[in-house]
């Protein structure tokens, strides 16, 4: 069966190019170009959603938010000009799967869409327990035994990364790009500095986050 994929994007020249790549590659794509008519349509139906998030109609994040209540399961991955790490955030607490900043080249997005597909569903609950620690993503709190862990922006960022895709391993480079503030912290190494704080403060739950060598991290049983 052909995986039906929904493109919601209003430039004209970027939604063709993209819709015709996806088919090229054996892909069904429909493509619409308002936020208003993306609301009117069940995400139910989709393998996957490509989502922009300037939109006329209704902004992306309020599509975001409608789609994630009618259709928990359905990836979505969202495009925009963006890249600052507060829309980024914003996006990925919403539900977003992946986000994808502007410019690109297309074959970087069929890849992601390919790799997403591929992939486990995301954790979709706003409350994570495993073993004695528990993380609240609505609330982003964290507490460990039962006692509250704090944790700065990008540490919580980053286990709520991890939290969301368990047992996925989580490349370096795409938490980088999604977590850290690309203009004061945005680098491998700063982001190997987190990892260590926020196991040190998670203390023996810290162990949970293991390093896969060659590719990142991944949050264990």
């Amino acid at each position: 069966m052909t995986p039906r994929i929904l493109i919601v994007e209003d430039d004209e020249a970027l939604g063709r190019q993209l819709a015709d790549r996806l088919r090229q590659s054996g892909f069904e794509p429909t493509w619409l170009r308002d936020g208003g008519a993306a609301l009117a349509v069940d995400p139910t139906g989709y393998a996957l959603v490509v989502l922009d998030l300037m939109l006329p109609g209704a902004h992306g994040l309020d599509v975001l938010k409608a789609y994630r209540e009618a259709a928990a399961e359905t990836p979505v991955l969202v495009l925009s000009a963006r890249n600052d790490t507060p829309s980024k955030v914003r996006a990925l607490e919403l539900g977003a799967d992946d986000y994808v900043t502007k410019p690109f080249w297309p074959e970087e997005l069929l890849a992601r869409v390919q790799a997403r597909l591929r992939r486990p569903s995301l954790q979709r609950e706003s409350v994570f327990e495993r073993g004695a620690l528990r993380v609240d993503l609505d609330a982003r709190s964290v507490a460990v035994g039962g006692a509250a862990v704090e944790l700065t922006r990008a540490e919580f960022d980053l286990l709520a990364a991890l939290v969301r895709r368990p047992g996925s391993a989580v490349s370096r480079q795409w938490l980088v790009e999604h977590v850290l503030d690309p203009d004061r912290e945005g680098s491998a190494r700063t982001l190997d500095v987190h990892v260590s704080r926020l196991r040190r403060k998670l203390g023996p739950e810290g162990g949970r986050i293991a390093t896969v060598w060659g590719v990142g991290y991944r949050l264990g049983p």
